[in-house]
């Protein structure tokens, strides 16, 4: 089984960058994809960013394209999302989350989720 903790979240004024950090667990992190969502009160999780075990291939939400990059060092065990550019509507808590082999938009699809790291932009 994997396990996930995110780390990097904080304040930031808007214009200003994070990295976020989603830490794994388990000797078969290599075969899950992992996708970051965030979520703000009152409204659904929401994606953000994805990439799938094999490295090849990444999906962005519309908003963020441009701005945030997600990558991934299967040797550390780790996802990155670097956020650049940042605005105060980018305000949510951040989570990462994983499954077997290939991304999907929807967080109904994942079964594996980290505990969130806030990231809050003042403007």
């Amino acid at each position: 089984q994997v396990h996930l903790v995110e780390s990097g979240g904080g304040l930031v004024q808007a214009g200003g960058s994070l990295r976020l950090s989603c830490l794994a667990s388990g000797r078969t992190f290599g075969t899950y994809a992992v996708a970051w969502f965030r979520q703000v009160p009152g409204k659904e999780r929401e994606f953000v960013a994805a990439i799938d075990f094999s490295n090849n291939r990444t999906g962005y939400e519309d908003s963020v394209k441009g701005r945030f990059t997600i990558s991934r060092v299967n040797a550390k065990n780790t996802v990155y999302l670097q956020l650049n550019s940042l605005k105060p509507e980018d305000t949510a808590v951040y989570y990462c989350a994983a499954r077997p082999f290939d991304y999907r938009l929807s967080p109904v699809n994942y079964d594996i989720w980290g505990q969130g790291t806030q990231v809050t932009v003042s403007s």
